[in-house]
């Protein structure tokens, strides 16, 4: 093993999402603790290039823009298996790790023919995408047998892993994804953030952030607010935070219909989600799937009361009714139900925010995190036969990471 081990990460996309921007985190500070750390975009440029490269990653792109006709997109597929394979060979690093299935599947078998020595892969989400593809289903059931370690970022992620896709326990383990814990705004700072949108001091600000796809729950959150209207003070506004993935359309419209644009806000994709999350009063996410959300810890992080469906780890974040409320997915009457209760009730707002981010601060810190995968990697470079559980396994931490019961 060199003084200064080499682990590249493998993504589908440089673009903002809550996958993209933990490993941008994860990867700078392994740099800072003296690891070389490359990482491949598959999708070629994206904005957290540059933050990554402002980090000291290495970061690669194919060599051929993306095409639009299906023969363009096999061509530009296999220069980029080609192109992606002569980087593991010069790079020769000792550790893949794969982020999200596209990651996985077109990756791993390069790895393997490269002979990288150790490969790692993280499940992000609920296995939900592999129901409709049975071609996904088998690939990623082989590839799991070609894997060092597999990592689930929720014990309900894990339970699936080892419970429906057979990964042995001696392979399978639990990193909790994990946040840096900024100071609190001060209340000049959040008044400042609310000028700029027009909002007034003294408003009831809700905000969701995530990508307008529609597992993420947008249409269910806009149906309950038009529900929840009648117990929303005067002059509520809700801001909706993140790319379009080609709903936005569908969202806006449905808004009019419902008699709701005067208070729906879609902000798009935004560099400054901290700062609105600072200005907001109570943080939503009604997804209908998740592995492990990193908006629900920066929500609580920001010091808001979350409201979250019990999807994915959720529910893992949250405590429901010690630090924010946990609902049903797919229920916009149970969802505008709290919606109600919070808005109504300012010192249990107060008091779930709190909790919340005092919860971030002890079990989901990004220290903790960063900690946990390089005890993973050193442990692996030193000897690849140590059950990942046991490598993980913290006594001190008690059952909350490592390797599920």
């Amino acid at each position: 093993m060199t003084s200064r081990p080499h682990i590249l990460y493998l993504l589908p996309s440089l673009n903002i999402g809550g996958t993209e921007r933990h490993l941008v985190t994860l990867a700078q500070r392994l740099v800072q603790r003296d690891w070389q750390v490359s990482v491949y975009g598959l999708g070629g440029d994206g904005p957290l290039r540059a933050e990554l490269q402002r980090g000291g990653v290495n970061v690669i792109l194919p060599p051929c823009a993306s095409a639009s006709q299906a023969a363009g997109r096999i061509m530009r597929l296999a220069r980029t298996a080609r192109h992606f394979l002569s980087v593991l060979r010069g790079l020769r690093p000792e550790i893949v790790h794969f982020l999200l299935p596209a990651a996985y599947l077109f990756g791993t078998p390069l790895a393997v023919i490269a002979r990288v020595p150790i490969r790692v892969m993280t499940r992000q989400s609920l296995n939900l995408y592999q129901k409709n593809t049975p071609g996904v289903w088998i690939a990623e059931r082989f590839f799991h047998t070609r894997m060092q370690a597999i990592l689930a970022v929720s014990r309900r992620v894990l339970e699936q892993l080892r419970d429906e896709e057979g990964v042995p326990r001696s392979r399978l383990g639990l990193i909790y994804n994990g946040i840096e814990l900024a100071p609190s705004a001060s209340s000049a700072d959040k008044d400042a953030v609310r000028a700029r949108l027009g909002l007034g001091a003294a408003s009831l600000v809700m905000v969701m952030v995530a990508n307008l796809i529609p597992y993420k729950g947008h249409t269910d959150l806009l149906e309950a607010l038009a529900i929840a209207r009648p117990n929303l003070p005067e002059g509520w506004r809700v801001l909706i935070v993140g790319r379009d993935d080609g709903i936005g359309g569908e969202l806006r419209e449905y808004s009019r219909r419902l008699s709701l644009n005067d208070n729906v806000l879609f902000l798009g994709q935004r560099s400054d989600v901290s700062a609105l999350l600072e200005a907001s009063d109570i943080g939503i996410l009604c997804s209908h799937q998740e592995g492990f959300s990193i908006a629900v810890l920066e929500g609580m992080a920001a010091g808001l009361p979350m409201i979250v469906t019990d999807v994915g780890g959720n529910a893992e974040a949250i405590i429901d009714g010690a630090s924010g409320l946990v609902v049903r997915p797919r229920d916009p009457a149970g969802l505008a139900g709290a919606i109600g209760r919070l808005a109504m009730d300012f010192a249990l707002r107060t008091t779930l925010g709190e909790a919340a981010r005092r919860r971030v601060q002890e079990e989901f810190s990004i220290d903790d995190c960063v900690r946990r995968h390089e005890k993973l990697y050193r442990a692996m470079l030193a000897s690849s036969d140590v059950p990942v559980g046991t490598i993980l396994s913290d006594a001190s931490v008690g059952p909350r990471i490592g390797l599920a019961n």
